[in-house]
This record gives C-alpha cells, sequence and structure tokens, in this order.
C-alpha cells in the first residue's frame, strides 16, 4: 500500500496533512525518511511519524523445508505430524505452507509469514514451473509427453490444465515440469493412463531449488538471494 493511503486511512490525518508530513520529512518506513507519497508500506513496514509508531511492522521469514513422507501439508493436524511439527522456530502461528503436498509426496516445501510473495510463487498467473521427478508403476512412454504438452482436461474442475513437460529419465521415471497445483495433479495426469505414481518428489519451485544438503525432515533459512528471485 502507498504510504500517503496508509496514512490517510488512519483516522487521525486528512489527505492535506499527509501531504504536509512527507514535504515536511516527518515520516519513516523502516527507520528511513520517506517524502514520496507511492513509497510502500507492507506488512512487515515500520511507520513512524515524528518518532510515534503507528505500526510497528514484523519481520518477514521464509524457509525452505524438506518434507519427508508421512506429514501433512497443513499447519495443525488432530491425527498427524504437520509440515510445521517440524520447525523449531517462535510464533509458528504465524507462518503458512506456499504450495501444499500431498502425505506421502517428498520435496522442496517454502514456509514463510509474507502472504504477497509466496503468493508470486504459487499462483498459476506466475507460470512459474514447479518440478517433479516421478516414479511410476509401469512403463511411461513417448505419449505421455504429447499428451500432456496439450494439457489434460479435468472433469472435476471443468478445465483444462496448462502445458506441462515431460522428460524420461528411465523406463518408469521421469521429470515433470508444471505451472498449477491442481488437487492430485501430477497423480491424476498419470492416472490419465492408469499408470499409478509409487514415488513423487518435488525438486524445485520457481528459480528456488531444493537444498541438497538437507535431509528429511531438515529445514533452514531462504537466503537474501534466493528471497529476491521471486
Amino acid at each position: 500500500m502507498r504510504v500517503d493511503r496508509f496514512l490517510s486511512n488512519l483516522p487521525r490525518f486528512n489527505r492535506q496533512q499527509v501531504r504536509l508530513l512527507l514535504v515536511a520529512r516527518r515520516v519513516q518506513i523502516d527507520g528511513q525518511t520517506v517524502t514520496d507519497p507511492q513509497a510502500q508500506v507492507r506488512e512487515f513496514s515500520r511507520v513512524e511519524v515524528d518518532g510515534e509508531i503507528l505500526q510497528a511492522g514484523r519481520p518477514a521469514r521464509y524457509f525452505m523445508l524438506h518434507k519427508p513422507p508421512g506429514c501433512v501439508s497443513a499447519t495443525r493436524d488432530p491425527q498427524h505430524r504437520t509440515v510445521l511439527d517440524l520447525l523449531d522456530e517462535p510464533d509458528k502461528d504465524d507462518l503458512h505452507i506456499a504450495g501444499r503436498l500431498d502425505f506421502n509426496t517428498t520435496g522442496l516445501m517454502v514456509i514463510t509469514n509474507d502472504g504477497s510473495w509466496s503468493r508470486r510463487l504459487t499462483q498459476p498467473q506466475t507460470k512459474l514451473p514447479k518440478v517433479y521427478y516421478v516414479e511410476t508403476e509401469q512403463t511411461i512412454t513417448a505419449e505421455y509427453a504429447l499428451t500432456f504438452a496439450r494439457g489434460l482436461y479435468f472433469a472435476f474442475e471443468d478445465l483444462t490444465t496448462q502445458p506441462a513437460e515431460l522428460t524420461l529419465l528411465g523406463p518408469k521415471s521421469a521429470r515433470l515440469s508444471i505451472v498449477e497445483g491442481r488437487y492430485h495433479q501430477v497423480k491424476r495426469m498419470f492416472g490419465h493412463f492408469n499408470n499409478k505414481v509409487l514415488r513423487l518428489h518435488r525438486e524445485r519451485m520457481g528459480p528456488l531449488v531444493l537444498d541438497s544438503h538437507l535431509e528429511p525432515g531438515g529445514y533452514r533459512a531462504l537466503s537474501a538471494e534466493e528471497i529476491c528471485l521471486i
């Protein structure tokens, strides 16, 4: 949100007062004096006028986790261990999952408290590829790649999937890149050929690649460089 709009939304300031505050260099965002009315105020920003805190702000947090099998992609569950249970971090209730994985699917998960950042990572409009390693019960043929590239019709949602890229790695293994995250999408795509997925592992989400040093269940904070990639 623009700083002029943020301040104008407060009952104590009108638009004229906000303009004067900015011109007089009385407004600070995260400790920096701002005069531009288009300067952005985020949910994490600390906003002050004449040293008075109007929004305290809070730190943005970003984590990469190697999800193990048998773990629920949820913030809480009465029966099963959740991915948040794997994090030894304070204030975990502030965090949410960016891109869920099925119960026995493994691999890259991203957990954050930054909603706008996570939407850029996961929403189909950005077309950031999600890359999976897949092992199946039966042989994968070249027909799969042609069919996935055209898109598959899902009757339940009454939609056709976005084109997906399949690379064969072996008779029963492949790497699949999709830009969506429909319900059980990968399993349903292979189910079109009556081929059961035996193992599914997410390797990458957009430019974020699962750290090879992370054991299943392990996690780490994203670097500043990784955060800026999204």
